[in-house]
C-alpha cells in the first residue's frame, strides 16, 4: 500500500534546515498530542494509568498530581518525542506505507512496556493491565506512529521533490 503526497503549498522552499526544523516540530506536537490523548482516555477510564506515570514514578510531591504535574508531563513527552522523531527521520524517512507507520508506533509501545517499565514504578506491567488498557494504549501509540511517520515522510518527500526540481533547472539545455 503506497501513500501519495500532494502539496498545496507551492511557495514553500525546502532545505535540509527546514526539514530538520519540521522534524523537531512534528516530534514536539506528536508527543504533546499523544500525552494529552492519554490523559483524556485515562480520565474516562479507558486506561488504568495516566501519562503522569513519568513523574509519579520518581516523585510523590503534591504538585505532581495537580495541573502542574500534567503540564510537566505533557512537556516531557513532547521532548522525548522530539528524540523519537529524529530516530524515525534517521532510519525510516523514505517509508511510504501506513502499516509501517502503525508498526513504528507499536514498536515504541513494546519498548516502553518491556524495556523501560522497570524505570517507572507506576507503570503497570502488561500482565496486570486490563485488556481495555492494553488495546487503548496500543491504539494511542499506533496513532502516534502514524502521525510521526506520515508527517516526517511527507516532509522528506517534499524536500526530495524540491531537490529534484532544482536539479532539473540547473541542467544545461542541449541544442539540437
Amino acid at each position: 500500500m503506497e501513500v501519495f503526497f500532494m502539496s498545496n503549498n507551492k511557495n514553500r522552499y525546502y532545505t535540509k534546515g527546514t526539514v530538520m526544523k519540521d522534524v523537531w516540530i512534528i516530534g514536539l506536537v506528536g508527543g504533546i498530542l499523544a500525552s494529552l490523548l492519554g490523559m483524556v482516555v485515562h480520565f474516562f477510564h479507558f486506561m488504568e494509568f495516566s501519562p503522569n506515570f513519568i513523574l509519579t514514578s520518581w516523585s510523590n510531591r503534591h504538585w505532581v498530581k495537580a495541573w502542574q504535574g500534567s503540564l510537566v508531563t505533557v512537556l516531557l513527552f513532547g521532548i522525548i518525542s522530539i528524540i523519537i522523531a529524529f530516530i524515525y527521520y534517521a532510519l525510516f524517512k523514505k517509508m511510504k506505507n501506513m502499516i509501517a507507520y502503525i508498526l513504528f508506533g507499536i514498536l515504541w509501545w513494546v519498548i516502553l512496556f518491556f524495556v523501560f517499565r522497570p524505570i517507572f514504578n507506576d507503570l503497570p506491567s502488561v500482565a496486570k493491565m486490563s485488556s481495555d488498557s492494553i488495546v487503548t494504549s496500543m491504539c494511542i501509540f499506533a496513532l502516534y506512529g502514524v502521525f510521526i511517520g506520515y508527517s516526517i515522510s511527507f516532509e522528506y518527500q517534499e524536500y526530495m521533490h524540491e531537490q529534484n526540481k532544482q536539479g532539473e533547472q540547473t541542467e544545461p539545455q542541449s541544442s539540437s
